[in-house]
């Protein structure tokens, strides 16, 4: 058995945390920032955070693992997992020009200049002019081009979070290539950038020159240089290995490694995942993501809002019985768990569908709906109806992935902050009508990473070694036969139909 230990950084929305797992994935030391507050926005719509704030948020846990008893020493090497598509715009010395822009910005360019008559015309044929309009409004660097162009003439790198962590740690401009999620000129197909031609560069408005060199996961991005180690204690040429976005090493860490497993996220954003070793759109023109095994590629469907819902729903519904319940010392998951147990499939006739995704809408929507609301509904029922819909929203979305791979899962793991409710898990289980499996740490993403700088360090061969090493199933959670039955009549007869009708209503609502 290796002894072999590995720091895993996991920055997300919500907070940072820092890792040491050890060669059998178990995690020996953990360290967490909440940010407070998450972002700020200064305009409605807009999503920022001052990038340097992550770092010293980086630093402190680190400094936070040292405290536990952890000998930085001991570690074989480190590796950065973060939130996808936020932005960090740097001048030649590395310093953030501005805050970061988060990947729930919604801020768009009004005006766009025209692409050559060529690639509009081409892309009129091809039936996605609107949505490349849309993603070229959306692009940060055309932003900063046109609303603020001192920044963007002073830009040196536009980086991904992830890419900004990096160059923090190692000095150098290396990202991954299983972190590039985002308005970037980037070739899911092929896992590079693309090729100097391609309408892209144009499209998008950043130029090569721009962008930092890309590692499959499991390479070397780099070594710890001298200032990161002041800062963070870690030692001096301690290899950095590449590893990739969040959601891409939650599935790598939760065991799924083949097409006919799952992996349900019960994260801030809620997602279904499974891998493709072949180059599947399921949302044309929108390609698959970079999963973080080289050259495969993650079929996800998402929820926008996801399990933050659940946050909402302690702070602004159940706030009282929440506050009680901690006075009285029990944690306040317990009494949403406790809502859960004692009411019924299908939540006495309420539905609430928390979000729509792209394959319902067209787009992903941050707005939600309730269905069947009356006075005789308790607080227990609408958390209930919650969780369902949420889980109603995931098996749409497996639902959509499969009418186009063909492939039918087999196999369901489910990770994430709400994973660690039995009841949550129970309630999937039913309402997917299929067993569901809990991987041994909710920190899938933490130990997602952790196993791509396994096979980078060479203590394992390859990825399917590492994940049958580092990664097991603790509980399997099954369908109860006469919920699961209950689930599928209102999964068919009310949620699906109802989910199309407020799509075609929502564009009413934005026109």
């Amino acid at each position: 058995m290796s002894s072999a230990r590995f720091l895993s950084i996991d920055c997300g929305t919500q907070s940072l945390r820092a890792f040491v797992f050890d060669a059998d994935g178990e995690m020996l030391a953990r360290s967490q920032i909440t940010f407070e507050p998450p972002y700020r926005s200064p305009e409605k719509g807009q999503a920022e955070q001052d990038a340097d704030y992550y770092w010293d948020c980086v630093v402190q846990t680190c400094q936070s693992l040292w405290q536990q008893g952890i000998d930085p020493a001991t570690l074989k090497a480190a590796t950065v997992t973060t939130q996808r598509g936020t932005v960090v715009v740097v001048d030649s010395q590395g310093k953030p020009l501005r805050p970061a822009f988060l990947w729930l910005d919604e801020r768009q360019t009004a005006e766009m200049p025209p692409l050559p008559v060529y690639w509009e015309k081409l892309h009129q044929l091809s039936g996605h002019q609107t949505t490349i309009h849309k993603l070229r409004r959306r692009a940060q660097a055309n932003w900063l081009a046109m609303h603020d162009p001192q920044t963007w003439q002073r830009t040196h790198k536009f980086l991904l979070l992830s890419g900004y962590l990096s160059f923090r740690l190692t000095g150098q401009y290396r990202d991954s290539v299983a972190s590039q999620v985002g308005y970037i000129p980037f070739d899911y197909k092929k896992h590079q950038w693309h090729a100097a031609w391609d309408w892209r560069w144009q499209a998008l408005g950043v130029p090569r020159r721009m962008l930092p060199e890309l590692t499959p996961p499991g390479g070397l991005l780099g070594r710890i240089s001298e200032a990161a180690a002041r800062e963070t204690g870690l030692p001096v040429n301690l290899p950095v290995i590449s590893a990739g976005a969040d959601k891409a090493c939650e599935v790598l860490g939760a065991g799924c490694i083949s097409p006919w497993q799952g992996a349900l996220s019960f994260g801030t954003t809620a997602t279904f995942n499974t891998v493709s070793r072949k180059f599947v759109s399921i949302n044309p023109p929108m390609p698959p993501y970079p999963a973080a095994v080289p050259g495969e590629y993650c079929l996800e469907s998402q929820i926008p809002q996801g399990f933050a819902l659940v946050r909402y729903f302690r702070d602004q519904i159940a706030g009282p019985e929440i506050a009680a319940a901690v006075e009285w010392g029990n944690d306040w998951l317990s009494v949403l768990d406790e809502w859960l147990a004692q009411t019924p499939a299908g939540a006495n006739g309420l539905m609430w569908q928390p979000g729509l995704s792209v394959q319902s809408s067209g787009e992903s929507l941050s707005r939600g709906a309730l269905l069947g609301l009356g006075t005789q509904h308790s607080k227990a029922d609408w958390y209930r109806a919650l969780v369902e819909g949420l889980l109603y929203a995931l098996r749409d979305g497996q639902l959509h992935v499969a009418r186009y791979t063909h492939q039918p899962v087999t196999m369901m793991f489910a990770a994430g902050g709400g994973a660690q409710s039995d009841a949550v898990m129970q309630t999937a289980a039913d309402v997917f009508g299929m067993a569901i499996h809990r991987p041994h740490t909710h920190e899938t993403s933490g130990l997602g990473a952790a196993i791509c700088a396994a096979v980078g360090t060479g203590v394992y061969p390859d990825f399917p070694a590492a994940v049958k090493a580092m990664s097991r199933v603790t509980r399997i959670f099954y369908p109860r036969a006469d919920r699961a039955a209950i689930h599928e009549q209102l999964f068919q007869q009310v949620y699906r139909p109802w989910i199309r009708s407020l799509a075609e209503l929502y564009a009413h609502l934005r026109d």
